[in-house]
C-alpha cells in the first residue's frame, strides 16, 4: 500500500522550502520517537517495586540496561545496511509493531528471567528503526531546516522522562505491570500510522540545494544512491572526521546520562526519603521540562550560528554539554530535594542544546547514499556509551554503599565528551562541503 503522508505539495519538491514534504512526516517519526522512549523509561520509574517483588541487587539491576544496551549495539550497523536499501518507512513501521509485542512480554514476564529477556529484546528492536528515521528526516528536509527536524524527533531521547512519571504513577496506584501493559496500544497505533508513511527518494533533496537537477526516477545514478556497497559505506562513514569526533563525544556523554538518570528516582527514594512516585513524577518532569527548554534554546542557536561562525552548531552543543556536565556535578552534592532538583533542570537545559545541533550536524557530514549507515555507526557508539553507565553506578553503589559515588565517577567522561564536539569544528565545514560538492555530479 502507498503511504499516504509526506507527499510533494502541489506535486512538486521546491527545495527552498522549509518543508518541501510538509511536516506530517516530522510528526509521525517525533510520536515514533516518543513511544519509544517512554517504553524504554517505564522501567526506571518502576524498579523499586520490581526489586521489591523478586528481590534481585542492585548490581543485578544496574545489569538490565547494559545487556539491553549490548543488544542493541550489534543490531546497529546490520540496521543501517538495511536502511539504505530496503523501505525505511516499512522497517520502522515493523520494528514498532516488534515494541508492541516485547512490551507485552515485559508486564506478563512471571519472573525475573523472563523480564530480563523482554527487556534485552525490546532494546535491539528498538535500535533498528533509528539509522532509517535518521535516514529518512535528511531526505524530508533540507539543511535548513534540519536542525529543527532532529531537535524535535531527538528530544524524546529526554521527554521519554514521561515514562519514568508514568511508571512511577501507575506503578505506585495499580502495580508496576499496569505501566508495561497500557503501553501495548500506543505501541500498535504508532505501528500502523507509519506504514501510511510515504519513502522519500534518497539524496533528491541533497542534488536540489546543491543546484544540480533531480534525475528520473529510474535512473540508474537513483538507484546507485540507493543501494551502495555496504564496505565502501563504511569507509565512507569512518573517514569523516566530524562524524568521529561527535560520535565518541556523544558516547561518552550517554555513558555519564545512562548511569545518573537511570539512578535519578532511586537516589531520591533512599536520600531524600520521598516516595516512589513522587521520585518518578519528579525525575520525569525535570527531564521534559528541561529538555523542552534546552531544544529551544538549541534549535535558536543553531539556526543564528550555523553558517556564521566556524561549526556553529557545534559551539552551541558541545559548550552546552560541557556547561551542563560540570552543573550536574554541582547538583548531586546538594543536600536538599529543591536544591538537587533546580540544578540538575538547570544540567538538563544545558546539555539538550545539543540534542537539535549535533544530529544535523551528522545528516550534513555524511553522504546520502551512506546516511543509514551513518546514523548506525552514531547510534551504535551511543549505545556503547550508554551500556556501562547504569552498571557502573550500581556495582559502586554495592561496593561501597553510596549510590553518590558512582553517580560522581561518570561526570568525568560527560566533561570529555563536551569537550570534544567542540573539537568536531575544526573539520565540519570541510566535511559538509564535500556532501553537497557530491550531491552535484
Amino acid at each position: 500500500m502507498v503511504g499516504t503522508f509526506g507527499s510533494p505539495r502541489a506535486g512538486l519538491i521546491d527545495a527552498h522550502s522549509r518543508a518541501p514534504f510538509g511536516w506530517a512526516p516530522l510528526v509521525v517519526l517525533f510520536i515514533v520517537g516518543l513511544v519509544d522512549r517512554i517504553e524504554h523509561n517505564l522501567l526506571s520509574g518502576v524498579l523499586p517495586l520490581i526489586q521489591r517483588e523478586w528481590g534481585f541487587s542492585d548490581t543485578a539491576a544496574g545489569s538490565i540496561p547494559t545487556a539491553a544496551a549490548l543488544a542493541a549495539a550489534v543490531v546497529s550497523l546490520p540496521a543501517g545496511y538495511l536502511a539504505d536499501r530496503f523501505s525505511r518507512t516499512r522497517i520502522i513501521a515493523i520494528v514498532v509493531f516488534c515494541w508492541a509485542i516485547a512490551t507485552l512480554g515485559s508486564g506478563l514476564a512471571t519472573g525475573f528471567a523472563l523480564f530480563y529477556l523482554m527487556r534485552v529484546f525490546l532494546a535491539a528492536a528498538e535500535n533498528i528503526d533509528n539509522p532509517a528515521a535518521g535516514s529518512l528526516l535528511a531526505d524530508y528536509y533540507p539543511p535548513a531546516s534540519r536542525a529543527k527536524a532532529y531537535g524535535l524527533t531527538r528530544v524524546t531521547t529526554y521527554l521519554g522522562g514521561v515514562g519514568t512519571l508514568l511508571g512511577g504513577v501507575l506503578a505506585g496506584s495499580f502495580g508496576w505491570r499496569t505501566a508495561f501493559l497500557i503501553m501495548v496500544v500506543p505501541g500498535v497505533l504508532t505501528a500502523v500510522l507509519v506504514w501510511f508513511l510515504r519513502e522519500p527518494r534518497r539524496g533528491e533533496l541533497d542534488r536540489l540545494v546543491a543546484g544540480a537537477e533531480s534525475p528520473p526516477e529510474d535512473s540508474p545514478a537513483v538507484e546507485a544512491a540507493a543501494k551502495p556497497p555496504f564496505r565502501a559505506q563504511l569507509r565512507q562513514v569512518v573517514a569523516i572526521p566530524t562524524l568521529i569526533f561527535v560520535c565518541v563525544g556523544l558516547a561518552l556523554l550517554s555513558l555519564g546520562l545512562a548511569g545518573v538518570f537511570f539512578w535519578l528516582p532511586t537516589l531520591m527514594v533512599r536520600t531524600f526519603g520521598v516516595d516512589v512516585a513522587a521520585a518518578g513524577s519528579l525525575s520525569g518532569l525535570i527531564t521534559v521540562a528541561g529538555t523542552l527548554t534546552g531544544t529551544l534554546v538549541g534549535s535558536w542557536l543553531g539556526r543564528k550560528w550555523h553558517g556564521t561562525r566556524q561549526g556553529g552548531r557545534l559551539l552551541a552543543g558541545g559548550g552546552g554539554i560541557t556547561a551542563g556536565s560540570v552543573v550536574l556535578a554541582v547538583a548531586l552534592s546538594m543536600d536538599s530535594i529543591a536544591a538537587l532538583t533546580v540544578l540538575v533542570l538547570l544540567a538538563c537545559s544545558l546539555m539538550s542544546i545539543a540534542i537539535p545541533n549535533m544530529t544535523a550536524c551528522v545528516a550534513d557530514v555524511v553522504p546520502a547514499g551512506a546516511r543509514g549507515l551513518g546514523f548506525a555507526v552514531l547510534q551504535l557508539l551511543l549505545t556503547a556509551g550508554a551500556a556501562f553507565g547504569s552498571l557502573v553506578v550500581g556495582i559502586a553503589s554495592d561496593q561501597f554503599d553510596s549510590l553518590l559515588s558512582g553517580m560522581y565517577v561518570l561526570v568525568v567522561p560527560m566533561v570529555v565528551g563536551g569537550l570534544l564536539t567542540l573539537g568536531a569544528r575544526a573539520s565540519f565545514e570541510r566535511d559538509a562541503n564535500k556532501v553537497l560538492e557530491d550531491a552535484r555530479r
